[in-house]
């Protein structure tokens, strides 16, 4: 993996930029990622090959014990270090981000592995419009992941134009220009959604966020039922801050639940294998409309024990 020294010396060209593209950071947040990390820096190595943007790769991690950092550190990466009382999602981003030398910072998850040979091309394309200040890229499952997080990924991320909300992004496989994160920074104070709430800010400045269906990664989430049902509670915590119109009450989640149910089991239906998604649907939704609907309630300052279960990437 090449870790560009000088970017003003290395001058590739693409269609759609004025001049040499400039130097991109790729940060990816991590924390016992042994088990994919090698693939997602393997296949980050491969857009710095045969005249792609230069490239340099920083791992921030969170305290791993299982080979993480040792694994980063032999593919050649940048490794940062943050301890487990100082953390929280948007904290570790901008300690990534202030390490980092590039114009573009571009995100991925540890257990992100891009698809594409031109990954990192389609990410940063719309750049071009100095307009376009983030981008986010396409996220598709792996043959693990659970039937209806397929279907929330088919939603979100298509293959092609999104129809979601203006503010949306999702760091798991994002971009945006080094100024413009300079300017707002993420909030480290928020459990989650630290990407939207960047999104609302830059999006109420005046500026525009892109979508980069060419740009997909496959999204590996070896979670269980409480860690499914966890991460949803602390992203509703976080949605209530960000974008507070956005309330579920228990009517609203007892219909999506009914209604997410019952649209996943007639695609399921769909599938040879359709009877053996039924129970995994009823409790991924379950726990995603019933972590939603505990973290959008009103809540009380976090305890510091409360902190470290919502903050901390278990």
């Amino acid at each position: 993996m090449m870790l560009a020294q000088d970017s003003a010396a290395l001058t590739p060209r693409r269609p759609g930029f004025a001049g040499p593209i400039p130097l991109v950071s790729i940060i990816i947040r991590t924390y016992n990622e042994s088990k994919h990390l090698g693939a997602a820096l393997r296949a980050v190595g491969v857009q710095a090959m045969a005249g792609r943007p230069p490239v340099e790769v920083i791992v921030v991690d969170s305290g791993s014990t299982d080979g993480t950092r040792e694994i980063a550190l032999a593919a050649g990466a940048r490794v940062i270090g943050i301890d487990k009382s100082e953390f929280t999602f948007g904290r570790s981003l901008n300690r990534g981000c202030e390490a980092a030398r590039g114009e573009f910072l571009v995100f991925i998850s540890g257990h992100c592995i891009p698809v594409e040979e031109n990954w990192l091309e389609q990410m940063i394309a719309p750049f071009a419009d100095p307009g376009i200040v983030m981008t986010y890229g396409r996220q598709v499952g792996a043959e693990t992941t659970k039937f209806s997080e397929a279907r929330v990924y088919e939603k979100y991320y298509p293959n092609g134009p999104a129809s979601q909300s203006e503010i949306f992004c999702n760091n798991a496989n994002c971009a945006v220009r080094r100024s413009v994160w300079r300017r707002f920074r993420f909030d480290e104070t928020l459990t989650g959604l630290e990407d939207m709430d960047l999104g609302r800010k830059v999006v109420d400045a005046g500026f525009h966020i892109a979508y980069s269906p060419g740009a997909p990664v496959i999204h590996i989430h070896d979670e269980t039922w409480p860690q499914v049902r966890r991460r949803y509670e602390r992203e509703a915590i976080a949605l209530r801050r960000i974008a507070p119109e956005f309330h579920l009450s228990p009517i609203d989640a007892i219909g999506c639940f009914l209604t997410g149910v019952l649209q996943d089991m007639l695609a399921a239906l769909k599938s040879p294998a359709a009877w053996g998604h039924m129970g995994s649907i009823v409790l991924y939704r379950f726990n995603q409309y019933l972590g939603s609907w505990l973290g959008g309630r009103p809540h009380r300052e976090l305890s510091r024990k409360e902190k470290l279960r919502y903050f901390y990437p278990v």
